[in-house]
């Protein structure tokens, strides 16, 4: 079943910057400067994203030097399709079921 904290995970990912971020991290560790470059987002503007994703747990900071790289935590994606794994799974066994109307 979903928790509170997985629709808020869902709904974090349902902007499509947020999404762009994410599946250009799932690629590589990029920096700020490369997600701005990759995105079209003005900085000031990716970095709101990227507070909401650092606060949700998604990505994690790394600094190097003046910049700060940003990288993905696949658990916690694994951890969201996981859930909907098992939805589907039941689903599939409920597909049968009907209640019948009063």
């Amino acid at each position: 079943m979903l928790t509170s904290v997985d629709a808020d995970l869902m709904r974090v990912l349902s902007d499509p910057l947020r999404l762009r971020i994410v599946t250009l991290l799932a690629r590589e560790t990029l920096c700020t400067t490369h997600l701005v470059a990759e995105t079209g987002a003005k900085q000031t503007n990716l970095s709101n994203h990227m507070k909401v994703l650092r606060e949700a747990g998604v990505v994690e900071t790394e600094p190097c030097g003046r910049f700060t790289y940003y990288k993905l935590r696949p658990e916690v994606l694994a951890g969201l399709s996981g859930q909907f794994a098992a939805l589907a799974g039941s689903a599939r066994t409920a597909a049968g079921n009907k209640r019948a109307c009063p």
